[in-house]
């Protein structure tokens, strides 16, 4: 069981951004991505859940051994892929009960309907462990969120959809010191052997929470360079120099 990611090769607008990325992450681990801006970073998460802005030219990306190529964005989430945006996106109009509620929907069996007291006391119970004011039901997804609000209701999706794999874009941008926290403890609440984390971030500081199983340096559409959790603190005090002489 693993999300497999094997030779990859991507564009956009006709510019390789990935070149040739290798990468394994296991149900049951975290991994966490470093490295310089404009390494591929961003773009290896949203190829991975299916962003049609982005071409891939070669390589594969297995779900528990199947390839993933042809299946759509949605269909993606539904086999168990979620992907926590760095800058996630206001929906006016659409509350985010409605919108957990409809997401849980389309997993279930044509026919099958969603229990709505077992919804809510699920989702009152998530929310209460992100230290979210239940008002935030009735209010429109992100639509005057400030940004760790944003990033703990991005969790509270996750922890709804109980997805396989978590990636987690950048997650940590933006957030003080006690959102930062919320965040990483519901992140470390859905650790489980059978569930794998991708974890992107430029800092030290959130892998001081969510303590990573490997670390992995991208750059230039690569893995430059891997290692375990002493990686990061290595990264925070000499940071990338290396990368100029490799």
């Amino acid at each position: 069981m693993s999300l497999t990611i094997e030779n990859l090769h991507a564009s956009v607008d006709g510019t390789p951004i990935l070149k040739g990325l290798n990468l394994e992450i296991p149900a049951g681990e975290v991994h966490a991505i470093m490295g310089p801006n404009g390494s591929g970073k961003s773009t290896l998460s949203k190829i991975v859940a299916g962003h049609d802005d982005y071409e891939v030219t070669d390589g594969r990306v297995l779900l528990d051994g199947v390839d993933i190529a042809d299946l759509e964005v949605d269909e993606r989430s539904r086999a168990g892929i979620f992907l926590a945006f760095q800058y996630p996106a206001e929906v006016p109009g659409v509350s985010n009960a409605n919108f957990l509620r409809a997401a849980l929907q389309a997993r279930l069996p044509d026919g099958e309907e969603i229990d709505a007291v077992a919804f809510y006391k699920e989702m009152y119970a998530r929310m209460d462990e992100l230290e979210m004011n239940r008002k935030f039901t009735s209010r429109a997804v992100n639509e005057g969120f400030s940004g760790g609000e944003k990033k703990r209701n991005e969790i509270l999706q996750m922890m709804m959809l109980d997805p396989r794999y978590c990636l987690l874009d950048e997650t940590d941008s933006g957030l003080d010191i006690d959102a930062l926290k919320v965040v990483a403890k519901g992140v470390n609440s859905m650790r489980s052997p059978n569930r794998g984390f991708l974890i992107i971030t430029h800092y030290q500081r959130l892998l001081d929470y969510i303590k990573p199983d490997h670390v992995h340096v991208m750059d230039d559409g690569r893995i430059v360079k891997s290692g375990g959790a002493e990686l990061a603190l290595e990264l925070e005090e000499s940071g990338y120099d290396f990368l100029k002489t490799a």
